[in-house]
């Protein structure tokens, strides 16, 4: 060849010097290796571990659209966390950096248009089912904590 290094695409097959692979690459946000599209509220290009590696709390507040989420922990059995964030996954792993035992799961989330106003309608839905409240974390089943946030899911 011409002892420059090729890149050829997975998808469409077609050979890109590894110099204009890089450039388009400049331009692309991953957070932890998943691609974010340019169009997202807090793209900014890079490669980053998590989104708190990306912006500060209040920048990742000020977004409206997010995930609602249920975590678990088997330390606290029929209990789980209910919450909101730009990325359910994201938010869990940052759980279990703060656990020796990294035992948080994501047991459910869907996506939000108003993360803010669909976790209070889920906290509220879950106040009334639960046996008792302690902030975001409620006593009842995950199972029907999952549930209850579908049924809030479908009706939006």
């Amino acid at each position: 060849m011409d002892g420059e290094w090729w890149y050829v695409g997975a998808f469409d097959g077609y050979r890109r010097r590894l110099t204009a692979y890089n450039r388009k690459n400049d331009t692309r946000m991953f957070v932890n290796g998943k691609y974010v599209p340019k169009e997202h509220p807090l793209h900014k290009p890079g490669k980053f571990k998590s989104w708190e590696k990306v912006h500060d709390h209040e920048r990742l507040n000020s977004v409206k659209e997010g995930s609602i989420y249920i975590i678990t922990n088997p330390a606290w059995p029929g209990w789980v966390k209910v919450g909101m964030a730009v990325d359910a996954e994201d938010r869990c792993k940052s759980f279990n950096t703060g656990s020796p035992y990294r035992d948080y799961d994501l047991e459910y989330f869907h996506l939000a248009e108003d993360k803010r106003a669909a976790e209070k309608q889920a906290h509220d839905l879950l106040e009334i089912h639960a046996i008792e409240r302690r902030g975001e974390w409620f006593k009842i089943m995950p199972l029907e904590a999952i549930y209850l946030l579908k049924t809030i899911h479908r009706s939006n």
